[in-house]
């Protein structure tokens, strides 16, 4: 969830918004430390910090405080104990903070707004000349010890085949943070009605649409055709910044299209990049559905690899 654009619209729509983030949590808790969630004066909540108990609290605590009619001042910060505070079984601790926006916040909040709305941004919290706490972008240069990271890793999955497994696919990574582009050759093979962030490309040669895939997208391969997908891997290795090259298929196919691809001049460390089967090798269903949560959950631990800078560690064996 873009956290800012969203404050943004609520303060022109409302007049006001809270934020409430976890700022730090010790033994077992619902989010990890950085969880956000957006709520509007009029009762809607965008994002979660885990729900339950915890969330429970901490709205009620944010309607209270937007329901002041008082100036917008500082933050509040709270500790919540999930065992004696809140008789959960967790076990965890859970500092949040819960901050008001008003328009008086607008003028340093819309930078921020249009910043997240282009990809992940970083800010340092200051004070203003009349005590509230205000948010600036970190542009690099000497950055101050404390750094915000807002918005979310979402690169782009190049799928190509629309089949029985594509369609699941598609399906199944639509409520995800991940636009898709959806590559075949068959008009007739897709949907009449698309998920709201996938874009149809119909191509005669899909393979050739590899060259124009965004910088890091991560490439899910399925089509009818072996002699296509091979193609289509074998462009797409070629390509240094596409961190994932998933095929679909058995072990044999994966041992084929090894020999192919060394075959064809690639050398050890692009392969390295190259996932068959595609989806892991655990589950004896075979079903469409299924096949696609195995993926997705690749590409989700390939997004966050790609997030803390270390896709290059990641093993699907």
């Amino acid at each position: 969830m873009r956290i800012w654009p969203r404050i943004e619209a609520l303060i022109a729509a409302e007049g006001r918004a809270a934020l409430v983030t976890l700022t730090a949590v010790a033994g077992s808790t619902p989010r990890e430390a950085g969880a956000r969630m957006v709520i509007a004066p009029s009762g809607g909540l965008s994002g979660t910090v885990g729900g339950g108990a915890l969330e429970f609290e901490l709205c009620r605590e944010a309607r209270i405080l937007l329901a002041q009619q008082a100036p917008v001042g500082g933050a509040r910060t709270f500790r919540k104990v999930l065992g004696p505070d809140l008789g959960q079984c967790c076990g965890g601790v859970a500092d949040a903070r819960i901050e008001v926006f008003s328009a008086a916040d607008q003028d340093w909040i819309a930078p921020l707004a249009a910043a997240e709305q282009t990809g992940v941004i970083r800010t340092s919290i200051i004070a203003d000349d009349a005590g509230r706490c205000i948010r600036r972008l970190v542009c690099g240069g000497q950055e101050p010890p404390e750094i915000e990271i807002f918005g979310c890793i979402e690169p782009c999955v190049a799928l190509f085949g629309a089949g029985h497994v594509g369609r699941a696919l598609v399906l199944a990574l639509a409520p995800l943070p991940f636009p898709v582009l959806w590559i075949d050759e068959r008009a007739e093979a897709f949907p009449p009605v698309m998920p709201g962030r996938c874009r149809m490309v119909l191509a005669d040669a899909p393979e050739a649409e590899v060259a124009a895939l965004p910088t890091g997208a991560l490439v899910a391969v399925m089509t009818h055709s072996h002699a296509r997908d091979l193609a289509i891997v074998d462009a797409a290795l070629r390509r240094v910044d596409l961190p994932y090259v998933g095929l679909i298929g058995s072990e044999t196919k994966r041992a084929r299209f090894m020999g192919r691809l060394r075959q064809a001049g690639h050398a050890e460390a692009p392969l390295k990049r190259f996932v068959c089967p595609i989806g892991g090798r655990q589950l004896a269903d075979k079903s469409p559905a299924v096949i696609a949560a195995a993926i997705v959950v690749e590409l989700l631990a390939m997004r966050e690899a790609l997030a803390l800078g270390n896709s290059h560690a990641i093993d699907f064996s």
